[in-house]
């Protein structure tokens, strides 16, 4: 009896509309209902199981209150990045530079020259914004952007090699993240994968008598996640261009993280550079634009004019195309590799790579008295060397210097 005048005490949601004048300025009459009738059905099911008393109207008001805060909080927002991976695909991999911010912003909010050639106002490609750029700096013939790199590589083999096959190395045949894995790309481009060699070994002679009639495509891609160690054998590019000229067949790269400056410059571990892939005869060469370029996500193509002018022309390309927001902070970023006379200073990535031990101590003590203050006396901190990975597929069994912070939950009566 009691809980059935609890509830029959329960003001309806006619009458919190009428008190909730404060929440209908913020917020949309519909969203505002929804969060008033989804406050009362708590308040409902607290008094059935006797987990609550009867909620005045304030109290409803309140809760619903905080329903509509709760949706109009973004999902999508800042961390702090204390996993010692500095590229970390979970966390947004890499960080626009201050210019591509700005440029993306600039797009983002007044009409833009997305497809329109200035010159002569006609219809312009979008791509023209930053194919220059790529073929500046990666000495390719020309160059095209897709919405990541496995587009890329989609949009390749699919033009490329539909109905044909594609010969790969077991060693190569890579699983990215997301449980996406090479064979099933190549699947869903409509080629067939011939696979060659062994998980560990892997010959020219494979290559060469794995071609026949039906091979379209030679397809290298750079074990980006992993290693494979001991007794091991993989065909280097120059020995694949080879083969492929020698029987008429294209070869295609798949470069991952593809680096597009040497990177040991500042100190850090080799990674293959897309111009040195192109200068050693790849006939297509794939990379991603948020990993160690230091750009936004996109897939990155460059390589013979003519095979990029039929990637072009594929139907597939319109639906794996780059936006205008993704091309403005590209365009920028590239930019920035062309004229910046300190690419380590402008370039988020680039620096991050870069910190020295004692600017990451100086980073760490400061970050310990905030965590001090936030968790009190009963917790230890102490800051202590450790390794970094760079993350995103570069360089797996490589570690940079760092510090981390060790947590510990101190004991009652201990030291």
């Amino acid at each position: 009896m009691a809980t059935r005048s609890s509830l029959r005490s329960l003001p309806g949601v006619d009458e919190l509309l009428r008190g909730a004048n404060d929440l209908l300025a913020r917020y949309a009459r519909p969203l505002v209902t929804d969060a008033l009738r989804g406050a009362l059905d708590d308040a409902r099911q607290a008094l059935r199981t006797g987990d609550g008393t009867a909620s005045d109207a304030d109290a409803l008001l309140a809760a619903a209150a905080a329903r509509l805060a709760a949706v109009a909080a973004p999902s999508l927002r800042p961390v702090v990045n204390a996993t010692g991976v500095v590229l970390h695909t979970n966390l947004g991999r890499a960080p626009l530079a201050a210019a591509a911010v700005e440029a993306l912003t600039a797009v983002a909010t007044q009409p833009c020259a997305l497809e329109l050639d200035l010159a002569d106002g006609g219809r312009g490609e979008r791509d023209a914004h930053v194919e220059s750029h790529l073929c500046a700096l990666t000495g390719a013939a020309a160059a095209l952007v897709v919405n990541n790199n496995a587009a890329g590589v989609l949009l390749a083999l699919n033009t490329l090699a539909e109905g044909r096959e594609v010969v790969a190395s077991r060693g190569e045949l890579v699983e990215i993240g997301g449980a996406f894995r090479i064979p099933d790309v190549c699947a869903k481009s409509l080629a067939t994968l011939r696979e060659v060699g062994t998980t560990n070994r892997t010959h020219p002679d494979d290559y060469a008598r794995a071609i026949g009639e039906r091979t379209a495509v030679l397809l290298k891609v750079h074990p980006s996640n992993y290693r494979i160690a001991g007794f091991t054998a993989a065909v280097e590019l120059e020995a694949l261009v080879a083969i492929g000229r020698e029987r008429g067949v294209l070869v295609v790269e798949d470069l991952g993280s593809g680096a597009l400056v040497d990177l040991t410059r500042w100190g850090l571990p080799a990674e293959p550079i897309v111009a040195d892939r192109v200068r050693r005869g790849a006939d297509l060469v794939t990379f991603s634009g948020d990993k160690l370029l230091g750009g936004p996500q996109a897939g990155l193509v460059v390589g013979r004019a003519d095979l990029v002018a039929r990637l072009r022309r594929n139907p597939l390309r319109r639906a794996l195309r780059a936006d205008k927001l993704t091309l403005a902070a590209l365009e920028a970023t590239l930019r920035l590799y062309r004229t910046a006379p300190d690419l380590a200073a402008v370039l988020p990535t680039l620096r991050l790579l870069t910190r020295s031990v004692a600017e990451l101590t100086t980073l760490g003590e400061a970050a310990m008295t905030l965590l001090a203050r936030a968790l009190g006396p009963a917790y230890a901190l102490a800051l202590e060397n450790a390794a970094a990975a760079i993350g995103s597929g570069a360089q797996p069994t490589e570690t940079l210097p760092s510090k981390a912070i060790a947590i510990a939950q101190k004991i009652p009566g201990g030291p």
